[in-house]
């Protein structure tokens, strides 16, 4: 039996060939349905030039397990999470590698109502039985069609805003290499038939799974230009760009400039609690000083959670959170299943924006220079538990807050950091802030990066 080295901690990746192929992906469509006794999933895919042949495979698979498939076409994760719980199917898979080289690709699979399957919920067991590859032959086999769940989505998508408050907006709209393409040129259907003032200025907007505009990833800086060189010919408002499977958004203020996901989560949290107060707002551990004064400020409640989208999606459930926001630019919604979308958060800031007459620039630069932060900084590291207990003795002493959430966080006066390890690599991810003092912020950083270094 060979292992198969695809399945990761969350979900499923792999090199076209030796790590994934279509028998393979066959063998992942037998094992989900087996493992969850589906009657019915729903799939798509992304752009990417092996997708099709890939999809194809999975479908045979469910379909030899007696599973009906709907398959929606071209689609983004998200959309697999809102058809999965829409459509009150088993479960969904979207073929995607999102962000990865294109001689890549993978599976995200939930369960029923959108639930995440990671290596604790399911994962493992499937990747078990696909490994053991004894399946039972001559079952009745499942059906197959095709159906367009745009329309549904694009409707779901505009009860996040108050259309009628948009104000006329220039939007710049970067889909990559094109994966997103399909739900904006939707929005704008809608935006031109309802006499909203949106407009659309579309970069990199057809699909094409060659990625002639590089990997798409714009937390990569050489991808941002583009977007930031589109904003500034065009004065837009705002530009906005998305990953591979678009589950993940990226702004640009009205000057070009990339707005780190951290400050994001800030301004989400305040457009939902200024329409509903009292609410809990989940936040990842690793930059937290902006996030919780914006919530209590805005009467609502801060909870921390362990980073990664299954912890998040659990910990949301558990507390009925509105909404959750991590610094990688996952935001999660509560009437979205709990899952993330790259589609509703920019819907959330134009409005925000609308309301508040401001420029991006300006609500998103006070809260800068209130909590000053470094972004998250790796570091390759050997002997990465040795380096931790080398941190935790020079500064725990010091720390007025201690939590162990995810990796270290300390707090001091007027400054904190968290610094963990990666799940699978040898790395060290380390991010600092500090309450207004970006001097202090910047003389910390330094001062912990000198002790990491000093340990290579």
């Amino acid at each position: 039996m060979t292992e198969l080295t695809c399945f990761k901690a969350y979900d499923i990746r792999g090199r076209l060939g030796d790590e994934l192929n279509e028998d393979i992906v066959y063998r992942i469509g037998r094992a989900f349905a087996q493992y969850l006794t589906a009657k019915t999933v729903v799939i798509g895919g992304d752009i990417r030039l092996s997708t099709p042949a890939l999809k194809e495979a999975l479908a045979q698979g469910l379909m030899a397990e007696g599973c009906d498939v709907i398959d929606i076409g071209l689609a983004g994760t998200e959309e697999i999470y809102f058809a999965t719980a829409h459509l009150k199917v088993d479960g969904g898979i979207v073929v995607t590698a999102s962000h990865n080289p294109k001689d890549y690709n993978g599976l995200k699979l939930v369960r029923e109502q959108s639930k995440p399957i990671s290596g604790d919920t399911g994962l493992l067991a499937i990747k078990a039985l696909a490994e053991k590859n004894k399946f039972i032959e001559g079952l009745v086999k499942g059906s197959y069609r095709e159906i367009n769940n745009l329309p549904p989505f694009v409707e779901h998508l505009l009860t996040y805003v108050d259309r009628k408050s948009l104000k006329p907006f220039k939007l710049v709209v970067n889909a990559g290499n094109g994966a997103a393409g399909h739900v904006i040129d939707a929005l704008e259907k809608y935006f031109i038939d309802n006499s909203v003032a949106v407009e659309f200025i579309k970069v990199h907007h057809e699909p094409d799974g060659n990625f002639p505009n590089g990997i798409p990833n714009p937390l990569l800086p050489e991808n941002r230009q583009s977007t930031r060189d589109a904003v500034i010919a065009n004065k837009a408002d705002m530009g906005i760009a998305w990953d591979g499977d678009f589950d993940r958004c990226f702004l640009f203020d009205e000057q070009g400039k990339f707005i780190e996901g951290y400050y994001i989560v800030g301004l989400l949290a305040e457009a939902f609690l200024q329409k509903h107060p009292n609410e809990k707002i989940i936040h990842d551990p690793r930059l937290t000083l902006n996030t919780i004064d914006i919530v209590e400020k805005n009467n609502g409640i801060a909870i921390q959670s362990k980073t990664g989208h299954a912890f998040i999606k659990e910990r949301m459930r558990k507390e009925n959170a509105i909404y959750g926001g991590e610094m990688s630019a996952h935001h999660y919604f509560r009437d979205f299943n709990y899952c993330d979308s790259g589609m509703i958060p920019w819907l959330l800031v134009a409005e925000l924006l609308s309301q508040s007459g401001k420029t991006l620039s300006s609500m998103v630069c006070d809260r800068i220079n209130k909590y000053p932060s470094s972004g998250e900084i790796n570091r390759t590291v050997p002997n990465t538990e040795t380096v931790l207990a080398k941190i935790s003795a020079q500064y725990l002493s010091q720390a007025i807050k201690v939590e162990d959430v995810d990796g270290l966080s300390l707090q001091f006066d007027k400054w904190r950091f968290n610094v963990r390890k990666s799940n699978t690599e040898p790395l060290l991810r380390l991010n600092v802030e500090s309450d207004g003092d970006i001097e202090l912020m910047n003389a910390k950083t330094k001062e912990l990066l000198a002790l990491i270094d000093s340990n290579h």
